[in-house]
């Protein structure tokens, strides 16, 4: 097997895909349909709405960014619920890695960019998932509720193309700006982001 799909099979501390509930909802999930993309696809829309966007989600300790907790407490931010995605994916059988993007969040509410005093968040998280022998980027982050009250349409997987946060609200207004490329990881880099997060400094007050 190729060495990256083999680390992006494997269970990890916060990718844990071991985990007695993680592994019984992939299955419940996927039982009954076959192949990597309608697996996928299954897995995505789970995530998607099925767990709750939540940007003030407390994740003050490394434990709470775990995939088992992120599916326990049903919300998430984007790298909780990229992280729970790729964790289900792996139990399912579909290699699967987180990727990170520096991005300006134009609709970020007031009081969380006063906050942070910026409204650029430096690692958005999102998936790859390898179906077919190609990696296709998922991006479970916003549930179609919160879609339906920020005004935006909710982002849209078909296992075959990119599924991006959408550039524009649904009435013109600028959503989000993808400034910089982190690239993938099999494994969550969570020094990485509490260095580069501005909103670290106010997790740990």
């Amino acid at each position: 097997m190729d060495p990256d799909k083999d680390e992006s099979l494997a269970a990890t501390f916060f990718i844990d895909c071991d985990h007695r509930a993680v592994r019984e909802k992939s299955r419940d999930l996927v039982m009954d349909i076959e192949g990597a993309k309608e697996k996928s696809i299954r897995l995505f829309y789970f995530v998607r709405d099925g767990i709750k966007y939540n940007i003030y989600t407390d994740r003050s300790t490394e434990a709470q960014f775990k995939a088992s907790h992120v599916l326990d407490i049903g919300q998430g931010y984007c790298v909780q619920k990229a992280i729970l995605l790729v964790a289900l994916a792996r139990a399912a059988g579909i290699p699967a890695r987180l990727r990170f993007a520096e991005i300006r969040a134009y609709l970020t509410p007031p009081e969380m960019v006063e906050k942070r005093g910026t409204n650029i968040f430096p690692y958005h998280g999102l998936v790859e998932l390898c179906i077919n022998g190609r990696w296709v980027k998922a991006t479970p982050t916003y549930d179609r509720l919160y879609c339906e009250k920020i005004g935006i349409s909710p982002v849209d997987f078909d296992g075959e193309n990119d599924a991006m946060l959408p550039s524009h609200a649904e009435d013109g207004r600028l959503n989000v700006e993808y400034l910089r490329d982190r690239g993938s990881y099999a494994d969550l880099p969570l020094e990485e982001i509490r260095k580069a997060s501005v909103s670290w400094k106010y997790l740990k007050k």
